[in-house]
Parts: structure tokens; sequence; C-alpha cells
């Protein structure tokens, strides 16, 4: 087996047109699954520019995997109060119900106004 350097290896890598970039900085990745989150912490990444994509290698000795929460795992929806008042001042229904239909509507005004005025959201 051949032996090279890291710098030798980066020049032949370089040759066939592959860059190596070493991210000194990272003090911990986090990679965010369905179910689970899987952390290292003090990892040592690596940036291969090939062609048009990147790729990321890392490693580390502290990683471990961290059961997601059941309210994790929802997709949370932002819905800001001036959405949420003037569908209360459109429709007339109460706060709660109108940010409700809100998050059920994934912050489309216009469908949550649709679902009030359909009777939707009380399904």
């Amino acid at each position: 087996m051949i032996s090279l350097s890291p710098h030798e290896l980066r020049r032949l890598l370089k040759r066939y047109g592959v860059e190596v970039e070493e991210v000194k900085s990272a003090e911990r990745v986090e990679i965010h699954l369905a179910d689970k989150v899987i952390v290292v912490d003090k990892p040592q990444v690596l940036v291969f520019k090939i062609a048009k994509q990147t790729v990321f290698q890392i490693s580390g000795e502290n990683v471990r995997e961290e059961q997601r929460k059941r309210s994790e795992q929802v997709e949370e929806i932002k819905v800001s109060e001036d959405d949420v008042k003037f569908i209360v001042e459109y429709t007339g229904v109460s706060y709660e119900k109108a940010r409700e239909a809100l998050i059920k509507a994934k912050g489309d005004i216009a469908k949550a106004i649709m679902m009030l005025t359909s009777g939707e959201s009380k399904q």
C-alpha cells in the first residue's frame, strides 16, 4: 500500500479536479432525521469539491444519537399575530379558532379563511 502525506494526497486529488478543504472551526455537527438527531461533538470536517458537487466528510470520536421529541417531529408552523387578528376581524371567530385554522392551513391566510367559512375547521 502506498503511503501519502496529507500534502501529497491533496496535490494528487487536485490533479484530478478534486479540491479538499478542512473546516477547522467546527465545534459540533447535527444531522436531523425524521425520528432522531445524530450529533458529532468536536468533529473533523473535510469538504471535497468535485465538479459542481460538494461532499462533506464528517468524523469524530464522540458520536451519539438522540431521539427527537414527538413535538419536534411535527413541522413547526409560525403564524404572525397580525395574520391571526386579520382572520378574526374578517371571519368573526375567536382568536384561538383563527390561530388554529391558520396553523392547520400552514400559514396560508386565504385557505384558513376558507376553512373557517366553510366549516372545515370543525372536523
